[in-house]
């Protein structure tokens, strides 16, 4: 029997029970959709961290102190020892040849002020290259100065966050005069405001000053929390990060066999740690919503069951008339899989729907991907296949005689 009757056969058989074919194919409804949109939660995720880390600077280099004392087995890590100079900076300046540009990081929270408005927020010394490191630009207004930092001058950069809370009524903030706790700090330049980071951190939310400027009038250290650095080229991470590490054991005067009292980071290394990370997760959402499709093909093995024994009278009347095995086998076989991949088109449809409803309503990173939608399809088939080629094998192995008996 050709493939186009056995076709309309199934179609027929089909329309014959519509309630009970679309309750069949709500398994497979569900589990197609919660795949598309699970996976659709996760690449979004995972492209979003990518586009984050990359618009802080694909080759940005961070040093971290630590102690490098174990406690409780462990050594421990934190801005908070004071392991880095100033000396550490201007030792990587002359000995690191893949180093482009070098900058500490001294850092402070308070109370920014203007007039009756004030902002709890951070304020970040740093150096002139500190920009080009973390790949931020000046909006209005200009970047201090080398001379500025030599002489520790009393001027700031605004991000907009704390622009919209000291200047409510969109006054200009280029030449005014704020004050960071008691520092008193004319504002020569605003940021291009970048949102908020993969981790939720408003990076809009910063004063950004000479280093000098807060190390002697704020924190009064010689210590910094963190180095920035940046290699010469994305794909030339590794060397640099090795020159950092030899320059700073050497600065800090650790024998070999020593632990360091530092921690070097890389971009690559942050973005393959969390890829790995949102890949493991968007496995595990799959996974689970998955388990969805297995009930789906359950149902669909349960309905075939119950088809074959209400048509066991036809299965013996057509093969009493010449119906070979593999024609019914094909037959149930192919409403089986009509049932499945109807089901995976609605899925994927309601998929579709639910992903832009979380993005729109939940405001999270949203990504299909068509290998997703291919997958979808190609799963629906095989688990159409798998889970109704038992019922039809039995369908097509009935003797004649017994099934045209059958009540």
């Amino acid at each position: 029997m050709g493939i186009f009757n056995l076709i309309k056969l199934a179609l027929r058989a089909l329309q014959r029970n519509k309630l009970r074919a679309f309750l069949t194919m709500l398994g497979i409804i569900i589990g197609v959709a919660a795949v598309i949109a699970m996976m659709a939660i996760g690449q979004g995720s995972k492209e979003s961290i990518q586009s984050s880390l990359s618009s802080m600077g694909s080759n940005m280099i961070t040093v971290f102190p630590q102690s490098n004392q174990p406690m409780g087995g462990a050594r421990m890590g934190g801005s908070s020892f004071q392991t880095l100079t100033l000396a550490d900076v201007t030792a990587i300046k002359r000995g690191a040849a893949d180093v482009r540009n070098v900058s500490p990081l001294a850092s402070s929270s308070g109370q920014s002020i203007k007039g009756g408005n004030n902002w709890p927020t951070q304020i970040q010394g740093i150096d002139t290259g500190y920009l080009e490191i973390r790949q931020l630009q000046i909006k209005d207004g200009i970047m201090f100065s080398e001379s500025d930092v030599a002489s520790s001058a009393k001027v700031c950069i605004l991000g907009q966050t704390v622009i919209t809370n000291l200047f409510p009524n969109g006054e200009n903030p280029i030449g005014q005069i704020i004050r960071f706790n008691k520092i008193p700090m004319q504002v020569i330049g605003t940021l291009v405001p970048k949102g908020a980071s993969s981790f939720g951190q408003d990076q809009d939310d910063v004063i950004l000053a000479p280093y000098s400027t807060i190390m002697k009038r704020i924190t009064a250290s010689i210590y910094i929390q963190q180095l920035y650095a940046s290699a010469t080229s994305a794909a030339a991470s590794d060397n640099p990060t090795k020159e950092i590490t030899t320059i700073l054991e050497q600065t800090h005067r650790i024998r070999e066999g020593e632990d360091d009292d530092f921690q070097i980071r890389t971009q690559a290394e942050l973005m393959t740690t969390l890829n790995s990370t949102s890949s493991m997760l968007t496995v595990l959402l799959t996974s689970i919503a998955g388990i969805s499709l297995l009930i789906g093909g359950i149902g669909i093995m349960n309905i075939m069951y119950v088809s074959v024994t209400e048509r066991t009278r036809e299965i013996g009347l057509r093969m009493s008339i010449g119906a070979r095995g593999i024609d019914i086998l094909m037959q149930f076989l192919i409403e089986a899989i009509m049932i499945s991949i109807t089901g995976g088109v609605i899925g994927v449809g309601l998929g579709l729907i639910s992903s832009q409803l979380i993005k729109s309503l939940a405001h999270w990173p949203i990504l299909v991907s068509e290998s997703s939608i291919i997958l979808s399809f190609l799963v629906c088939g095989l688990t159409g296949i798998f889970f109704g080629y038992y019922p039809a094998q039995k369908a097509s192995r009935l003797d004649p005689i017994e099934a045209l008996r059958y009540e």
